[in-house]
């Protein structure tokens, strides 16, 4: 359901382990070799972003990143709405150095791959609003919401830091809830068994199709695009919705020797 990327055969294995990329195959026509979400234009669209160190520590890469990146913007409705619209790098080049330090492919980094991968399932998709029809609209959009939230700052201004101490998820909560006055999708690692920890991972802002903050909820009747059921994965959880029962563990940067 989460950190979905793709940086070619070799790695998409691993990655598969973690993400459990399931392709639902949409009802509808868009294109020559495409499919379309059976319920139209998406009315919602999901800012997420992902903690490097949380990510890496499942995918055995190495980061010295303390910030919140980019992990996608993905619309509530729709997944590869028309595969015969191809990335292009050339079109975003302008964007390109932002790119690497806010979107950057934690496993690959000089791979534009994982832009790609998010273009292809996501991007065509969001590409159904007028205010998002281009490649250089989507990626310009997703870097501009990023910038504006900067949810780094918004955790930080509210004493939630990386660290090897423990918060409460209500802690985490109020200091996001209190900047956006909007209910945001906070993510985590559960613990295997017996463990008491769960790791904060992923965290998603919703916004409405004129950009503004809206509540992330989810009905039984939304679908997801990257809402799959978890799998175990090295004694630990895919990402889910944080346990409000457990300590949340945000883990900081290794120290550079």
């Amino acid at each position: 359901m989460l950190f979905c990327k793709m940086s070619g055969l070799a790695q998409s294995g691993r990655r598969m382990r973690f993400i459990a990329v399931a392709v639902i195959l949409c009802a509808g026509y868009f294109g020559p070799t495409a499919f379309a979400h059976p319920r139209g234009e998406w009315t919602r669209l999901i800012l997420t972003q992902h903690w490097p160190q949380t990510f890496c520590s499942v995918e055995k890469c190495t980061t010295n990143l303390s910030f919140w990146t980019l992990h996608g913007l993905w619309p509530n409705t729709g997944m590869r709405c028309n595969t015969s619209w191809h990335f292009n790098a050339s079109l975003i080049e302008d964007l390109i150095p932002e790119m690497k330090q806010y979107w950057p492919d934690l496993i690959a980094p000089s791979s534009p791959q994982f832009w790609k991968y998010e273009w292809t399932k996501h991007g065509t998709c969001a590409a159904k609003a007028e205010s998002l029809n281009s490649q250089h609209k989507y990626f310009s959009k997703a870097l501009e919401l990023y910038r504006k939230f900067n949810l780094t700052n918004v955790l930080k201004n509210n004493r939630i830091v990386p660290s090897e101490q423990h918060y409460t998820l209500d802690e985490v909560e109020t200091a996001i809830t209190s900047f956006y006055n909007v209910k945001t999708k906070i993510q985590c690692i559960h613990p295997g068994k017996g463990g008491q920890v769960q790791i904060l991972g992923q965290i998603e802002i919703c916004v409405d199709t004129d950009f503004q903050l809206i509540d992330c909820e989810k009905s039984t009747e939304e679908i997801w695009s990257n809402d799959i059921p978890a799998v175990a994965v090295s004694g630990q959880s895919e990402l889910s919705v944080c346990d409000h029962s457990m300590p949340v563990y945000y883990p900081p940067a290794p120290s550079r020797s």
